[in-house]
């Protein structure tokens, strides 16, 4: 069962004046009450010191010593030359949902730590309070006040103050700070993200329209094989299996751009939703990946990119705060110290409330220190440390996720670098064929449903030559993004831009 020490000393003024010699004896008693009460520190012992977990090192995490070569700037997908892109980018960082969720986070985190910082230094309170009662003539409460009604009267100005000996205000302070600056870096993580997913989705949208483009082409040869193939059975060239199975290619077709178009308009309405939209508000928005241009790609990651990821800042800065936790736990094994005193006018009867006779004043020094608690201020501390090394554990997961996520794009962005070398010689080479094709059929060497099926080649070309394309294109938006997007660390002047 807890069992405290708690000294309080409350030192009252009397109305006289010559009184005051009787005050200081008073608050000289306290003086040394509190300086007994300081020698029964080490009763409360709070044993032996944590050892938190070690912090993975840019080195541990396979980061080169040097700066990343190549990062991300601010506003890093205008790099991609596409206005309609900017804009929608734009409009969803400004309107989206989520990001006001994460910035309402921010301001909520910034209040607290306010919150905080002025609850450590002093407070002063001015109450003012008026009674009607009656005393009971059985009480207490001596005649003639007893068997009757009175007002009564009080006008007090209070002031009190506990100071940090032992540095417990100021580590909740900084556990506080801690969080806002998390909050703060979390909230341009989901800038970041979000940004990195309306482009993501822009680009699987382009890769659509340009799957259709291909796909109408094809029905349209399919629409032609069809055509010969039913002149060449009524010919007697060919038979009606031949004849059936032209026919049979043109349905499927279709399908493939109705399913095509289906998804289209599902991913317009993503992209709208990303943006702060109505599902509807996009609906004729047709990019082209042929107008988004390839950005730049490092061939070294730094040691520099963990201080550019938000993401791992505020897993960070959640260690900071996590320390300071168990700073300010420690410290409740220490004294704690409150000072006050009060001023005011009270009085039985309204009438002669603000008589000079009717002052009081005192002092109220009070000291608290935990001697027996049945180990709860042990528990206590040790959950705290136990916060730290989960704050510690999740910030080095952070950074092993950020250096894979960075190193993972770099790797695929290389090769399809490579896929796109090869995937130019397969469309050469196919189209290379269909050009001799053609000129046979022209020369009457050969004919049409031999130029048909070479061409059949060249667009199965042309789907992975878009399907390529658009993987280099979103492999560099999550490189964007797992290079940080740009981000400039500034949660360190957090508390100097909220003060003012």
């Amino acid at each position: 069962m807890p069992c405290p020490l708690e000294i309080s000393v409350t030192a009252t003024a009397p109305t006289s004046l010559s009184t005051r010699s009787a005050l200081a004896a008073h608050l000289a008693v306290s003086a040394v009450a509190l300086a007994a009460a300081l020698l029964l520190v080490g009763c409360a012992n709070p044993g032996p010191a944590h050892t938190p977990l070690a912090q993975t090192t840019p080195a541990a995490a396979g980061l080169n010593a040097a700066t990343t070569d190549v990062v991300a700037t601010s506003q890093w997908w205008k790099a991609l030359g596409d206005e309609q892109l900017n804009t929608l980018i734009d409009q969803a960082l400004q309107g989206s949902p989520s990001l006001a969720v994460s910035r309402a986070r921010l301001e909520q985190a910034v209040a607290l730590s306010q919150v905080r910082e002025a609850a450590n230094g002093p407070q002063a309170t001015l109450g003012v309070d008026a009674t009607r009662q009656r005393y009971t003539a059985n009480g207490l409460v001596p005649a003639p006040v007893a068997g009757n009604t009175y007002n009564s009267g009080t006008v007090q100005a209070t002031l009190s103050w506990s100071p940090d000996f032992f540095g417990q205000h100021a580590a909740e302070l900084q556990a506080a700070l801690g969080q806002a600056r998390a909050a703060q870096a979390d909230a341009a993580a989901a800038a970041n993200t979000l940004a990195a997913q309306v482009g993501r989705s822009y680009v699987a949208l382009a890769r659509l329209v340009a799957q259709h483009d291909v796909a109408v082409r094809a029905l349209a040869q399919r629409e032609e094989q069809r055509k010969l193939t039913q002149e060449r059975t009524s010919a007697g060239l060919d038979s009606q299996v031949e004849l059936t199975q032209a026919q049979a290619a043109v349905p499927d077709a279709r399908t493939q751009i109705e399913a095509l178009d289906e998804q289209i308009t599902l991913a317009r309405r993503q992209l709208a939703v990303l943006t702060g939209q109505a599902p509807d508000a996009l609906p004729t928005v047709t990019p082209r990946l042929a107008a988004l241009q390839p950005t730049a790609v490092p061939e070294v990651l730094g040691a520099d990119l963990l201080g550019r990821r938000p993401d791992v800042v505020a897993a960070r800065w959640r260690v900071e705060a996590a320390t300071q936790g168990v700073n300010s736990a420690r410290s409740e094994f220490y004294p704690n110290i409150n000072i006050g005193a009060f001023i005011g006018l009270n009085s039985l009867g309204l009438d002669r409330l603000f008589n000079g006779s009717s002052r009081q004043m005192g002092v109220t020094p009070a000291l608290r220190l935990p001697i027996f608690d049945g180990g709860r201020l042990r528990a206590q501390l040790g959950g705290r440390a136990a916060e730290l090394d989960v704050a510690i554990a999740q910030y080095n997961g952070a950074v092993l996720d950020a250096v894979k996520e960075a190193g993972d794009a770099v790797a695929s962005i290389q090769s399809l670098t490579r896929q796109q070398a090869l995937q130019d010689e397969a469309v050469a080479s196919a189209e290379k064929a269909y050009r001799f094709a053609q000129e046979r059929y022209r020369a009457g060497l050969g004919n049409y449903l031999v130029v048909l099926s070479t061409e059949s080649q060249v667009l199965a070309q042309r789907r992975l030559a878009v399907d390529l394309r658009a993987r280099q294109l979103d492999t560099r938006l999550v490189l964007m993004k797992a290079l940080g997007g740009g981000w400039a660390d500034d949660t360190a002047v957090l508390h100097t831009a909220a003060a003012h």
